[in-house]
């Protein structure tokens, strides 16, 4: 019977990881599909990090004066990588992370979608002419490159959020340096190992690409200290908790670097009484309770009309108990694994806070045990809560969901901002006055808001982030390409004259 780490080790083996990479090392990989060891993770030092650091600054001195097009190219190349191992990296991340096949799958298209994006980009880095009140005098605006990206990433997309900030830090004139979770190595190293594929496809080209573009070095807190630190290192996108956030935000601000923060979502849906409750409730079960409950854009609460209130959580509740858990790579699956025994006891610890808070709790209760007694999969849990209380205002990273009743939309808006997190949000309404107050100044303060859909599944076209402690980060589509660049504006006086601006006179 083929083993979850023979499965690993065959799948690395095919995208071309070095076996010594994964096998003569002391970091533990484990699989949370069973539990098992997957591999033997080689840990970089801080000072091997602060060296990975000097290499990309040194490439990044070479690769910002290569033509943005051409820089589009290599990431364009990376495309075609992914999609020829698309199927054995999705499998990965799904042993690794315990997602469900179609989510791994989406997961690996979320990367080919970022570099369609990246390569069109890079032909679109604008800058603007700008109309100078002195004659004879132009000015303009340009984004140039500006250096070593280091990228935190989270379990939970453990290489789509490195996609999203690589592809466009490439095609920008910059390089990276990548410091993934502890909890999937496995996944960092096949994505670099494609990386290095695609590099040697672009040199084979006839292209110029210098060593250390994109570099990954797995490790613990020494090492996302040496690269949060650094100051050869000007930006710092990390994606994880908000305690991960509160740690790293002031390091990099105490340099003057910059950070680019995708932390914690508490993630609110309402449903109004003119809501379509078919849609609404096929929206609702994915975003609660579809990978585990382990996105940030998870569907946490639900603040439902005091007139559809009951039918919902009914509907909802025949529809939990129907929800196949399992092995996520097994057909049919809808529910994988949490990725730990942590996250286990912290939804087991939120479920009791929110009984002893007035909540009538459905499902929550460990499941697969006497099959998997090394893995943690949890039936998911639906609980109406007769206010929002202290738990529903935390973030817990499972599949509860917490439904709330209202009477005004006005009260509805105010439960759903009334947290400190603010990153997806939604709304399910036929009423075309509410769906616009609902995004208007006075609706959703969150970054993401949607209508007529749910919280989670966010494509690369738009902008992804949030706002208070979330972070404000905003990574993906959109503009997102200028906070991997420096704005520099330039005025060329092309007179025979010397006028100051503002009509300051200074005559020598």
């Amino acid at each position: 019977m083929t083993t979850i780490s023979t499965q690993a080790h065959d799948l690395l083996a095919r995208m071309g990881v070095a076996k010594s990479l994964y096998t003569e090392g002391t970091l533990t990989a484990r699989s949370p599909v069973d539990g098992a060891v997957t591999g033997k993770v080689v840990e970089s030092t801080a000072a091997e990090m602060q060296a990975a650091i000097g290499k990309a600054h040194a490439a990044f001195l070479e690769w910002r004066v290569i033509p943005a097009p051409k820089r589009g190219e290599l990431v364009r190349k990376f495309g075609e990588v992914l999609r020829t191992h698309k199927t054995d990296l999705a499998a990965l991340v799904s042993l690794e992370a315990g997602k469900i096949a179609s989510e791994g799958l989406g997961e690996v298209q979320e990367m080919i979608d970022i570099c369609d994006f990246a390569v069109g980009l890079s032909r679109q880095l604008h800058g603007l002419t700008i109309a100078s009140e002195r004659p004879g005098h132009r000015m303009m605006e340009q984004w140039l490159p500006l250096g070593v990206v280091g990228i935190i990433s989270a379990f939970n997309f453990p290489v789509a959020v490195w996609a999203w900030n690589s592809a466009l830090a490439l095609v920008a004139g910059d390089t990276c340096v990548w410091k993934p979770s502890e909890k999937t190595p496995l996944t960092a190293l096949a994505t670099q190992a494609l990386f290095e594929k695609a590099v040697a496809a672009y040199k084979a080209d006839g292209h110029v690409a210098p060593e250390g573009l994109s570099l990954v070095l797995n490790g613990g807190a020494a090492v996302g200290e040496a690269l949060v630190t650094d100051t050869r290192v000007p930006l710092i996108s990390a994606t994880g908790s908000t305690r991960m956030g509160r740690i790293v935000g002031p390091k990099v601000a105490a340099r003057f670097g910059r950070c680019l923060l995708e932390l914690g979502g508490n993630n609110a849906l309402i449903v109004s009484d003119k809501a379509d409750l078919d849609l609404a409730v096929r929206a609702i079960a994915f975003g609660a309770w579809g990978t585990a409950g382990q996105r940030c854009t998870t569907t946490r609460r639900v603040i439902a009309h005091k007139a559809v209130h009951d039918q919902l959580v009914e509907r909802l509740e025949k529809v939990r108990v129907q929800l196949k858990i399992g092995n996520p790579l097994a057909d049919g699956t809808l529910v994988g694994p949490l990725v730990d025994k942590q996250a286990f006891d912290a939804m087991q610890a939120a479920l009791a806070q929110a009984k002893a808070q007035g909540g009538t709790v459905r499902g929550g209760e460990r499941a697969l045990a006497a099959e998997h007694p090394e893995a943690f999969y949890a039936a998911p849990a639906l609980v109406t809560m007769p206010a929002q209380t202290e738990v529903v205002c935390h973030e817990t990273f499972a599949p509860i969901l917490y439904v709330l009743k209202y009477e005004k939309l006005d009260e509805a808006i105010a439960l759903q901002n009334g947290v400190p997190q603010g990153l997806s949000s939604a709304i399910f309404t036929t009423d075309i006055r509410e769906a616009e107050a609902f995004m208007s100044a006075a609706g959703s303060d969150c970054g993401i808001a949607n209508v007529n859909i749910g919280t989670s599944g966010a494509e690369i076209g738009g902008a992804f982030g949030g706002e208070k402690e979330t972070g404000g980060g905003r990574e993906s589509g959109s503009d997102a390409w200028r906070q991997y660049m420096r704005r520099v504006t330039n005025t060329v006086n092309y007179s025979n004259s010397l006028p100051l601006a503002q009509g300051v006179k200074f005559d020598v």
